[in-house]
């Protein structure tokens, strides 16, 4: 994958809970930078997870702990972001997925379910919970429906691969001026136009 990396070093957060998933793998560095992953380590899940709180809770109490669960949680949500990225991409495309992709992402929103109830005194706060044993089972289910609801509601159509060259970056195009996942990626391209243009103008 090339070089790991914490999840405060993505360059694009807040975005859709699923895109923020696949936007832990990054180039750093532009078009001959190294590809870089935020997700290694079950310590990168669990404040991924925490970071998420607003969008995918409640998360219960279990942690993500460095042992054998914690690396099969860790392996279970890369895996789900490496089927997400290429359902993204067919997507921005207008390709047809991998049948395979689509199958396990519905599994897995499938795989747990969440419940909303009235608390004691009948009105107030409500009281949620899930059938899911841990807490990385549940944002993990609770993701891929989040990404099943991008990928079939209207917001698919702000739905934008970052065109930036060596970027691998999604976005939703919010706004109308917003032409790259980051003022970063803008810089660099804005940067290489001149530098270009430049040379251009040097040229006999």
């Amino acid at each position: 994958m090339g070089v790991s990396a914490g999840v405060t070093e993505m360059p694009v957060r807040g975005e859709h809970p699923a895109l923020d998933l696949v936007n832990t793998v990054f180039v750093r560095g532009g078009l001959r930078g190294q590809l870089v992953d935020a997700l290694t380590r079950p310590a990168d899940l669990a404040e991924w997870i925490a970071g998420h709180s607003a969008s995918l809770g409640p998360l219960g109490s279990d942690p993500v702990a460095d042992d054998d669960a914690g690396r099969a949680a860790l392996a279970s949500f890369t895996d789900l972001r490496d089927r997400l990225r290429r359902l993204l991409t067919a997507a921005v495309r207008g390709e047809a997925a991998d049948p395979a992709d689509v199958a396990a992402v519905n599994l897995a929103a499938r795989e747990h379910t969440d419940w909303t109830a009235l608390p004691a005194a009948g009105y107030g706060a409500p009281e949620h919970g899930t059938d899911a044993p841990r807490t990385p089972d549940a944002v993990r289910a609770r993701t891929a429906r989040a990404a099943v609801d991008l990928l079939t509601g209207p917001a698919l159509e702000l739905l934008r691969a970052c065109p930036a060259p060596g970027c691998v970056l999604f976005y939703l195009r919010t706004h109308p001026r917003r032409e790259w996942c980051s003022p970063g990626c803008g810089t660099r391209v804005r940067v290489a136009r001149h530098s270009r243009r430049r040379g251009e103008g040097a040229a006999p």
